[in-house]
């Protein structure tokens, strides 16, 4: 990893900015010599908005990515599209990271079960050496 060769991080999202969404890249911009392009595009939204339309530019954005960061704020919302994520990032043989909302404990779902690589709290130094191992 470095300024030429930074690594590729995807962060769920159902093409709308979140806190949590948000807060990832306050994390990721705060490490010192770390080096990363979002592949991420929430704001590229398919206008026709169909599932299948939806899906299609997700696994464009996460096909190009090193490392998945998931996080489980979206579970209760948008349930279908977060399993969709995590199980194409998998199918792709991406490493996924799980966040849990933000300031609550993590979520130990069936749903997300071999499809999380590692389970990580908020923390800037956890994120970072995660991203760094995984990718």
């Amino acid at each position: 990893m470095s300024q030429r060769d930074p690594i590729r991080v995807f962060v769920t999202h159902s093409f709308e900015d979140s806190d949590d969404y948000l807060r990832v890249f306050e994390y990721l911009e705060s490490a010192r010599n770390f080096f990363y392009r979002n592949c991420s595009a929430p704001d590229q939204r398919p206008a026709s908005g169909s599932q299948d339309a939806l899906r299609e530019q997700l696994r464009a954005q996460i096909t190009p990515a090193e490392v998945v960061i998931a996080l489980s704020s979206m579970y209760p919302a948008q349930q279908d599209l977060l399993l969709f994520e995590l199980n194409y990032a998998k199918a792709s043989d991406k490493p996924v990271l799980m966040l849990p909302h933000f300031g609550r404990e993590p979520l130990a779902l069936k749903a997300f079960q071999g499809l999380v690589d590692a389970t990580i709290t908020w923390d800037e130094r956890a994120l970072i050496d995660a991203v760094r191992r995984q990718a």
